[in-house]
């Protein structure tokens, strides 16, 4: 397990566009799969901000989100 969670510096791409509020809403959902031992990979972290940012729908969401395993099921609305 990582030991400090460095979600937007390793994929700062990935958060280009979003608000404050939509960047805090992410990395706060991620942060706490994270402390239930889910590790940082760039599919989830890219589900969700697209989620985020309106990239996606619900539906793309838990469609990519069942693909990968479902491994951070945050919400960032």
């Amino acid at each position: 397990m990582t030991t400090q969670l460095d979600i937007e510096q390793r994929w700062p791409e990935l958060f280009d566009g979003l608000t404050e509020s939509q960047r805090w809403s992410v990395v706060q959902s991620l942060a706490a799969a994270w402390h239930e031992g889910w590790e940082p990979n760039h599919a989830d972290v890219a589900n969700l901000t697209d989620y985020a940012a309106g990239r996606i729908d619900h539906a793309d969401y838990a469609r990519r989100s069942d693909a990968s395993g479902g491994r951070a099921r945050g919400s960032a609305q």
